[in-house]
């Protein structure tokens, strides 16, 4: 019986062709099979670089059957690399099914990082707030994505979006409609390509900037909400809010929390963001 290969989960780049890690390249070209997304995209990275591989295609509408393919490749010892068009395997594209599987199976896994969208965008953003939240791409119906932006509005932490060039500007829109106005948000558009744009002004304000110039309705999208505003003190009640100190002096958050609502039958979300809010300010 043959050891069994490894799957090896390669980030690619997610523009420009130079943003791929000398241990990608080495990955790339140890393995017997490159899994992608897009094989004629794949190809042209390839080539750039030189390596010819056998490709097989793993994209959303095969990707249980591919999976189960690979599998079999892996038991019988070759080694794999899977890629998507761009960026980290698994993040928004194909590959977790994948994962899934083989690890279920029993077969070894193992990360190669590099480049990935959203943590482009927000290391250039300047508008990180107690981390984030990264949801990938809304629903394309309209009334679908609102109903996630309203369950989404008093995140207090960054919201993070994938956005595609068609449904920019009714995006946008329905961003300003449900979190308001006064929010602020970051453009980041081909990003690490030619033509990157990193952008930031408040949600009223940036469907002028959209309409201004039709080049920026191109591309591909990561959209970067500021966090909603923690509700202050004074808008909980005081023996809530006393209840909560004289437990947090001694209690972990989570567990102060959790007592503090049974006690006070105040919504735990509040209490939460508050508590959170005392933490930052102690610190």
């Amino acid at each position: 019986m043959y050891p069994q290969g490894i799957l090896y989960v390669v980030a690619t780049p997610i523009g420009n062709l130079q943003d791929i890690t000398l241990r990608a390249l080495d990955v790339l070209n140890a393995v017997e099979v490159i899994a992608a997304e897009d094989t004629r995209h794949t190809s042209g990275l390839l080539s750039h670089y030189g390596i010819s591989k056998k490709l097989i295609a793993v994209h959303e509408h095969n990707e249980h059957q591919s999976a189960e393919k690979l599998l079999l490749l892996l038991q019988a010892g070759e080694h794999i690399a899977l890629v998507t068009d761009a960026g980290t395997p698994g993040i928004s594209d194909p590959g977790a099914i994948v994962v899934d599987l083989v690890r279920k199976a029993g077969v070894k896994v193992v990360p190669i990082p590099g480049a990935s969208a959203v943590v482009t965008a927000l290391s250039a953003s300047g508008i990180v707030q107690n981390g984030f939240l990264f949801h990938g791409f809304l629903p394309a119906s309209g009334a679908a994505r609102r109903k996630v932006l309203e369950a989404l509005k008093s995140q207090t932490v960054t919201l993070a979006f994938y956005e595609a060039p068609h449904r920019i500007v009714e995006c946008v829109a329905d961003l300003s409609n449900v979190l308001g106005e006064q929010r602020r948000i970051c453009f980041a558009r081909e990003l690490t390509k030619t033509f990157e744009t990193i952008y930031s002004c408040s949600l009223g304000e940036a469907q002028a900037w959209l309409q201004a110039d039709t080049n920026q309705q191109r591309g591909e999208f990561v959209l970067l909400i500021e966090a909603a505003v923690v509700k202050e003190a004074e808008e909980i009640p005081e023996d809530a809010v006393r209840v909560l100190k004289l437990l947090l002096a001694d209690l972990p958050l989570k567990q102060a929390v959790k007592l503090a609502t049974e006690i006070t039958h105040e919504k735990k979300n509040i209490l939460y963001q508050f508590a959170l809010q005392l933490k930052q300010q102690s610190e």
